[in-house]
């Protein structure tokens, strides 16, 4: 597979370490950037052929993964145009709406929309993903097979969810670290040194997580297992929703997807 990427950030270098020599050769992935010493750590790891601006290179791409910033987007799709001939666009970009790719793309209909999250750069991503109508089902095996080079994946019917994935898991791991550096606070407020607090909260998670993915069962029965009633757990656990800790929780989420919504349709006004 020849892959092309416009955009040599965190999330593309995270997709490409996971497709280099592996799914494909390096030397089949043409990476564009403006960013030259971007350019020169990507080719010097993975072989990759790479430009500053977007070129003719692209034409040979079965799949050119748009891995830019949103407000980039409408002017890199429109020096795109020139250069697509079929090629599957992957956009894995927040906000924009397929069907506004589409339209900057001079009504191109081979597009999947994805959402992916930093723990890719460890191989341990999830990411959602929608196709347009457009896509063949060949086209969209290989989007699959890129985004899974370094995580899960799941496929959504209703593109409109895409909104909802980037809030629970585009998001999630701002919201885990947000609860891991206030498990080191309460640790140092009890008298742990920090590198003590974040030692145990960092492995809690790690561990909790681990058991929550190779376990069939709920995690509400694995919660209740470790909560007795009038021990430490439940103490801890009666204070979080009498404060109501998880109704603002999902209320932030809910806030995260209406702000995906914005911007959707911020970007399509533009």
């Amino acid at each position: 597979m020849k892959i092309g990427f416009i955009g040599g950030g965190n999330m593309a270098a995270a997709l490409i370490s996971g497709l280099a020599n592996k799914l494909t050769p390096g030397a089949n992935i043409h990476v564009i950037d403006p960013n030259a010493d971007a350019l020169q750590d990507l080719h010097s790891r993975f072989g990759v052929s790479v430009a500053p601006k977007i070129d003719a290179a692209l034409t040979a791409s079965e799949v050119i993964v748009l891995a830019v910033k949103p407000d980039k987007m409408r002017e890199v799709l429109t020096a795109l145009q020139p250069h697509l001939s079929g090629q599957l666009l992957l956009s894995i970009a927040a906000g924009i709406r397929a069907a506004d790719l589409s339209r900057w793309a001079n009504g191109h209909g081979a597009i999947v929309r994805a959402m992916p999250n930093t723990p890719a750069l460890i191989g341990q991503g999830i990411a959602g993903m929608v196709a347009l109508p457009g896509v063949s089902a060949a086209q969209r095996q290989a989007a699959d097979s890129i985004l899974a080079a370094v995580g899960a994946t799941v496929w959504l019917d209703d593109e409109a969810l895409i909104d909802a994935v980037t809030a629970v898991s585009g998001s999630g791991p701002a919201y885990v670290f947000y609860f891991i550096e206030a498990m080191q606070q309460a640790a140092q407020e009890l008298g742990l040194s920090a590198e003590q607090g974040i030692e145990l909260a960092k492995a809690t998670f790690a561990g909790a997580s681990q058991l929550a993915l190779r376990s069939t069962e709920p995690v509400t029965l694995l919660r209740e297992r470790v909560t007795s009633k009038g021990g430490t757990t439940y103490a801890a656990l009666t204070s979080m929703e009498e404060s109501g800790v998880k109704a603002l929780i999902v209320k932030a989420i809910k806030a995260a997807a209406a702000r995906g919504k914005t911007l959707g349709d911020e970007a399509g006004r533009g």
